[in-house]
C-alpha cells in the first residue's frame, strides 16, 4: 500500500510543512509516502494527471480556503479515474464541519480535524502495515455502513515531539522556509480560527536554537515564523531574538507575527541592536476604532502600539509590515479612512490593506446575523458588505487596496509618493484620487508593465495640477534608485551635454577615489555598470518634506552594490557637494 500527501500551494514560493510534517512523524519507509506538491495556478488536469500516474492507493489532500475549490474538482475526478482509491482530506478548511463536509462529497471517504499527527500515523499504520482499525482512530471523520462517524479529537502533540523537516534544505531551494516554534494564540480574536485554541504550547527553548543554527548554517533566505503571536511569552521571544543576533550569518531573514503593543522595552532594545534586514514583523492593528476592537475582542491600546512600532522604526533596521481588516464591525467607511489614515502616517515598510473573511467556526461566522454580514458562500468567504459597509464602500475600497499595492507596498516611488502626499489633506484622500484617476481611465481593468506604472502616477500629478518638471525628475530618481535602466522614459530624455558630463565624471579617477573608493582602479565599463550618474534640477529634500519646488542643480550617484536592506534602494550620492 502507498499513500500520497498531496498538498496545493497559492503560489510556488510557498511549501507546506503540514504534509512533510506529518510524513515523517508517521515514520514510515519513504516508498510507503510520497509527497507531491503544486499550485493552484496549475491546469486541474495537470494536477489529476500527476496524481494519478503516482499509483497511490491513498491520496490524501491539504485543505485551505484558497485551494479547497480546486481539491474538491480534482478528488472527485480521480474518484472517477481511479474508483479503488481511498481519498481522505485535512486541513483547517474541512476540520470545522467535516461531517456535513463529507455529505456533500460523497467521493471523499474522511476527514482528518484539528492537529493531525497523530491521525495520520494511526490511519498510516492501518492501510501501509494493517495495524489496528479505523475504530481507534483519532481526530477523523469517516464513512461506515452508510452512515458518518466521527471520533474525539487527536490529543495534542508534544512540541519537542515535531521532526524537524528540513534537513535537506535543496528540497525547499526558491521556496520560504516555514518554522513553528509554538502552537496556538493567547488570544480571541472573533475573525481567526486561532482564537479556538487558546493553550499556546511552545518547543523547548534548546531545541528551537538547534534548529534555527541549521537554517543558519545553510544560509537560506528566509525563514517565517507561523507561529500566531510569537511575543506572547517575554523568555521565549528574548531566547529567539538573542540567538539569531549572536548567530546572524548575514544572509538570513526571520519573519515573525506579533503584537507589537505587547513588545517590552528589552525587546524593543535588542531589536534595535540587530543587523539591518534580520528580521521583519507582521503586525496586525486591523482597526483603531475601540468600539471596533471591543467588539471583535480584540485587546490592543493602539497609542502604545503607535510609540512601540514608532520607537523600532527609529533604529531603521527592521521591516515593519502593518495590516488592517476592511468589513469588521461597527467600522464605516468614513470611521476606516480614519483607520487606515492613522496607520500610514506610522509609516510602515508595507501596508496591507485586507478584507473581512467569515470562517466558519469563528465567533463572527456564528454572529454573522447580527453584523448583517453578506459574504460570498464560496471560499475565501470574503465580504460583500455588512450593516455598516455597503458594496459600493467594499469596492471604493478594492480600488485602494490595488493602488497601495502598487505605488506604496511596492517602494518603487518613495520620493514621488512622499511629495503628492503634501497636495491632499489626508494618505487616505491620495489615495483614493489615485484610485478615481485608474478607474476613470479604465487602468484599474487589467495589469500595466512596471515602467508603465510611472507614466501612469506622471499623468496623475498633471490632472491634478501638480508640478510635472518637478514630478518627473522625483519619479527618475525613483526609478534609478531601484535600478539601472538600459532604456529611459520618454518623458525622461537625456541632453548631450549630461552624457558629456558623466563620462568625464567616470573618467575623473580623483572623482571615483572620492566618491567610491571601494571601487577605484576599476574599468570605467564596470563602474558604469554598478552606479548611475542622474543630473536634476531640483532638490529632492524640499520636494519630498515640504512639497515646495525648489531650484538647485545637483548631480546623484547611484550605486548599486550598496542597497538599504529594507527598501532595496542602492545608496544615492550627491556629487556635487
Amino acid at each position: 500500500m502507498k499513500i500520497l500527501l498531496a498538498a496545493i500551494n497559492a503560489k510556488y514560493i510557498h511549501s507546506n510543512p503540514a504534509v512533510y510534517t506529518l510524513a515523517a512523524f508517521a515514520g514510515m519507509e519513504p516508498q510507503a509516502v510520497e509527497i507531491r506538491e503544486f499550485t493552484i495556478n496549475q491546469y486541474k488536469e495537470e494536477i489529476l494527471e500527476s496524481i494519478y500516474k503516482a499509483r497511490a492507493d491513498v491520496v490524501m489532500f491539504s485543505c485551505y480556503i484558497w485551494n479547497i475549490a480546486l481539491v474538491s474538482s480534482v478528488s472527485a475526478m480521480l474518484k472517477a479515474a481511479a474508483p479503488h482509491v481511498h481519498i481522505w482530506l485535512g486541513g483547517p478548511e474541512v476540520s470545522y464541519d467535516a461531517p456535513e463536509f463529507l455529505k456533500n462529497h460523497p467521493h471523499i471517504e474522511g476527514i482528518m480535524y484539528g492537529e493531525g499527527e497523530y491521525s495520520f500515523k494511526a490511519l498510516a499504520e492501518y492501510y501501509v502495515n494493517s495495524l489496528g482499525a479505523l475504530e481507534n482512530v483519532p481526530g477523523i471523520v469517516y464513512r461506515s455502513d452508510g452512515h458518518i462517524v466521527k471520533h474525539a479529537p487527536a490529543p495534542p502533540v508534544p512540541m519537542d515531539m515535531l521532526p524537524f523537516i528540513y534537513d535537506d534544505t535543496a528540497l525547499f531551494e526558491h521556496k520560504i522556509i516555514y518554522y513553528e516554534s509554538s502552537r496556538g494564540c493567547p488570544f480571541s480574536c472573533s475573525y481567526c480560527l486561532s482564537s479556538i485554541d487558546r493553550h499556546v504550547r511552545f518547543k523547548s527553548t534548546a531545541l528551537v536554537q538547534a534548529e534555527l543554527l541549521k537554517f543558519l548554517e545553510a544560509k537560506v533566505p528566509q525563514v517565517k515564523f507561523v507561529d500566531r503571536t510569537f511575543n506572547c511569552r517575554h523568555e521565549h521571544t528574548m531566547a529567539v531574538w538573542q540567538f539569531i543576533k549572536d548567530h546572524d550569518n548575514g544572509v538570513t531573514n526571520f519573519h515573525f507575527e506579533i503584537t507589537a503593543d505587547l513588545l517590552s522595552e528589552d525587546e524593543i532594545g535588542l531589536l534595535a541592536s540587530m543587523r539591518p534586514g534580520l528580521v521583519q514583523l507582521e503586525i496586525g492593528v486591523q482597526s483603531t476604532c475601540e468600539k471596533t476592537l471591543e467588539e471583535i475582542r480584540r485587546v490592543m491600546d493602539f497609542g502604545h502600539l503607535s510609540r512601540v512600532v514608532t520607537k523600532i522604526a527609529q533604529a531603521g533596521n527592521v521591516h515593519q509590515h502593518l495590516d488592517l481588516i476592511a468589513g469588521l464591525p461597527f467600522e464605516t467607511l468614513e470611521r476606516f479612512k480614519q483607520s487606515f489614515n492613522d496607520v500610514y502616517l506610522l509609516k510602515p515598510q508595507q501596508l496591507q490593506l485586507g478584507f473581512l473573511k467569515v470562517l466558519k467556526g469563528s465567533w463572527m461566522y456564528e454572529n454573522r446575523g447580527a453584523y448583517g454580514l453578506v459574504y460570498d458562500p464560496e471560499p475565501v468567504y470574503e465580504v460583500i458588505r455588512t450593516r455598516w459597509m455597503s458594496f459600493d464602500d467594499i469596492l471604493y475600497l478594492k480600488g485602494i487596496e490595488s493602488v497601495l499595492e502598487i505605488f506604496y507596498n511596492s517602494r518603487q516611488f518613495e520620493k514621488s509618493i512622499a511629495f503628492l502626499e503634501h497636495f491632499f489633506d489626508t494618505p487616505f484622500e491620495l489615495y483614493g484620487a489615485l484610485a478615481d484617476f485608474y478607474e476613470d481611465r479604465a487602468l484599474n481593468m487589467c495589469s500595466h508593465a512596471r515602467m508603465a506604472r510611472y507614466d501612469h502616477l506622471l499623468a496623475f500629478a498633471d490632472v491634478h495640477g501638480i508640478d510635472t518638471a518637478l514630478m518627473k525628475e522625483l519619479l527618475l530618481s525613483d526609478l534609478y534608485g531601484r535600478e539601472h535602466l538600459k532604456k529611459r522614459p520618454s518623458w525622461a530624455q537625456v541632453s548631450k551635454e549630461a552624457k558629456a558630463a558623466a563620462a568625464d565624471f567616470y573618467n575623473d579617477s580623483g572623482q571615483i577615489e572620492r566618491f567610491l573608493p571601494e571601487m577605484a582602479g576599476e574599468s570605467y565599463r564596470q563602474l558604469r555598470f554598478d552606479t548611475h550618474l542622474e543630473f536634476f534640477d531640483y532638490d529632492m529634500e524640499a520636494a519630498i518634506t515640504k512639497g515646495e519646488a525648489v531650484r538647485r542643480k545637483h548631480a546623484l550617484l547611484f550605486n548599486y552594490r550598496k542597497r538599504n536592506p529594507l527598501t532595496y534602494e542602492a545608496e544615492e550620492i550627491d556629487v556635487s557637494r
